[in-house]
């Protein structure tokens, strides 16, 4: 199997004020998702902004958005439906409509930062439910121990095929800590035939994501993750922290996926 590395231009916090080159509008994210693929990742992790650079669900910028994408590259394209706090969950849920290859799925509330990440059970069976329906792949971001077992109870309801696709979260306050740990655990407790990788929010993205790579774990790269390529030093886009997991991935003798091997390993449809 070949690591399938996704890029995660943008999410939900950051802003230009943090980094500068951080992308926000539909250009400035078809662009670094562009350059990405071409640094060698498979799969864009897709959050949107609007003018004034606030999470978004508005449906119009999601489909320019992946319009522009899809004119720049070939690139898998997994929207997020965690968009931001401030967005509810009755919109965030409506991005499915565009039928993406893939997209997130959270399965619980949780606090997050000092807000709350608001996931209703009810809406969370009605979401897996569409995304089954529609063929769009649940990426299933699990922040704590018990939202695994959610998981797992929707497969169990028939709402989720396998192989279930996991992203591992480590490092959100209000989530598992970003510890070598946490993520044993995690992996140990997996489905068999699981699909993960591993996503470790700021200054221990780096080992985390060599670690996950080392037991077996896809991995994850870019600015919503972490604004720094090192200690002190902002990443000059997304390009840096791409090519820096693809390296991890090489120095470990491990082959990197292009799309279409992604599209195979993710049974995509």
């Amino acid at each position: 199997m070949s690591v399938i590395i996704t890029v995660a231009p943008t999410g939900p916090i950051a802003s230009k004020a943090d980094n500068p080159a951080l992308p926000t509008q539909p250009a400035e994210i078809a662009d670094q998702v562009a350059a990405a693929y071409e640094a060698g990742a498979s799969v864009a992790h897709i959050h949107l902004r609007d003018r004034d650079d606030l999470p978004t669900a508005d449906l119009d910028i999601a489909r320019r958005t992946v319009e522009l994408i899809g004119e720049r590259c070939p690139i898998l394209v997994q929207l997020s439906t965690g968009v931001g706090l401030t967005v509810p969950f009755e919109e965030r849920e409506k991005l499915v409509e565009l039928r993406p290859a893939m997209a997130t799925l959270n399965p619980c509330t949780m606090s997050f930062g000092a807000g709350e990440f608001r996931n209703p059970p009810d809406g969370v069976r009605r979401l897996a439910a569409r995304m089954r329906e529609l063929g769009v792949k649940p990426e299933l971001e699990i922040y704590d121990t018990g939202h695994l077992e959610a998981c797992l109870r929707l497969q169990a309801e028939g709402l989720l095929a396998d192989p279930l696709q996991f992203s591992i979260v480590l490092g959100v306050r209000g989530g598992m800590a970003a510890t070598a740990d946490n993520l044993l655990m995690m992996v140990n407790r997996l489905p068999q035939g699981a699909i993960w990788q591993v996503i470790a929010i700021g200054k221990a993205n780096l080992e985390l994501t060599a670690m996950g790579l080392a037991l077996g774990g896809n991995c994850r790269a870019g600015l919503e993750d972490t604004l720094y390529l090192r200690k002190g030093e902002l990443a000059d886009g997304n390009v840096p922290l791409v090519s820096r997991a693809r390296t991890l991935a090489l120095d470990l003798d491990l082959m990197v996926a292009d799309v279409a091997q992604a599209r195979a390993q993710l049974q995509l449809n």
